[in-house]
């Protein structure tokens, strides 16, 4: 008797493929190439992961600086490709809503700027600037209307100073990250940062989100592929800290130029710290320098194709040019040579994994620890 594995066109249920990374450094092994190679892999990274963690927004003084206004947006488009729209309520309390309409999915809202109210175009359903049901033509007659399914769906938001998170279905808290990351920029005046558009840009790069992630978490690779930064930084006391779900990496300077002017009270007062490079998981990264801050967010697009967009944000413009952020896009240019290089070694049938630096990265060695216990979780 034949089996067959397709029925009505359904392939058969296969059990996920589970992922180990041995906690101590010294005897772990990297995750397998088949992480970066398996469309399997890559749709459950979407499931498991990106739609359990927090993601960056942007600023709220760029995005939604009066209140009564609203901020369409797309979450990873082309990948999440989630509707959704930041709304500045009359009370000036910022919330996050899905903006597809809960009559017949259409977009609400499609421009921003100041609304009453959140109003459909397509029936007219109306929605107030809390999410909530207002009204709708020709709907009298419908029994047990409105339910809770016919207000807006919202998402939590928290916030870092002016800038924006938000948790779909978050796993984790990121309030004690932010915590976290205030122990050291606190005495920064982020709330005097600003968007430069003209410096901020958007880099596609032929490779896995992972590769990218994996690059960014050591600077294992800086002699060998950044000869200016290198110049700028001290590789010998370059240091990794890692917390829950973020890593720290410090930059410290050979000289006093273009450095933090650090308080008395900071943690690393009297250290010449030229940049602070937070990441959190899973795909954005915080860097700090002395002239303001560059926010990256890595987009998955495919399996071997990445959007990286970088937003400068700045607030002492003499600085600029100068120290460990002086030439980010040359840096970039350069990182994405090598990780493109890696997203054609891995795809060789010989190489499987490989081992972590105890010394030099931990943080790659944490980033994929995690990502096996939300895989397989």
């Amino acid at each position: 008797m034949l089996e067959f594995p397709f029925i009505f066109g359904l392939k058969e249920n296969k059990e996920m493929e589970k992922y180990y990374v041995n906690p101590n450094i010294e005897e772990a092994k990297t995750l397998p190439s088949s992480f970066y190679k398996s469309s399997e892999t890559f749709s459950n990274v979407k499931d498991n992961i990106f739609l359990k963690c927090w993601h960056f927004i942007g600023d709220e003084n760029s995005l939604i600086p009066l209140s009564k206004s609203a901020y369409p947006f797309i979450l990873l488009d082309n990948f999440l490709s989630e509707p959704l729209v930041l709304v500045r309520n009359e009370k000036d309390e910022i919330k996050c809503f899905s903006n597809v309409c809960t009559h017949r999915g259409n977009i609400v809202i499609n421009d921003p700027g100041k609304y009453r109210n959140l109003v459909c175009g397509y029936h007219g359903r109306k929605f107030d600037l809390n999410g909530k049901f207002m009204s709708m033509p020709e709907f009298q007659d419908v029994k047990d209307f409105p339910a809770t399914c016919d207000h807006l769906d919202e998402f939590r938001i928290e916030s870092l100073g002016p800038f924006l998170f938000a948790g779909i279905n978050p796993k984790f808290e990121i309030s004690n990250t932010i915590k976290i990351i205030n122990e050291r920029i606190s005495f920064l005046p982020i709330n005097q940062f600003k968007l430069d558009k003209n410096k901020s840009k958007d880099y596609l790069v032929n490779s896995n989100w992972a590769l990218y992630c994996d690059n960014y978490l050591e600077g294992f690779h800086i002699p060998f592929v950044h000869d200016d930064l290198n110049d700028v930084l001290d590789y010998g006391n370059y240091k990794t800290i890692l917390y829950d779900k973020m890593n720290l990496q410090i930059g410290f300077a050979d000289s006093s130029e273009e450095v933090f002017d650090l308080p008395e009270d900071h943690p690393d007062h009297g250290k010449n710290v030229a940049a602070y490079y937070y990441w959190i998981f899973p795909n954005f990264m915080f860097n700090f320098y002395p002239w303001g801050l560059s926010v990256n967010i890595v987009k998955p697009i495919s399996i071997n194709q990445t959007k990286v967009s970088f937003r400068s944000y700045i607030y002492d413009e003499s600085k600029l040019n100068k120290g460990a952020g002086a030439i980010l896009d040359k840096v970039e240019r350069e990182d994405e040579i090598v990780v493109e290089g890696v997203q054609k070694g891995i795809s060789s049938s010989f190489y499987k994994a490989g081992r972590f630096s105890p010394t030099r990265e931990k943080g790659v060695h944490h980033f994929h620890r995690l990502l096996a216990e939300f895989l397989n979780s």
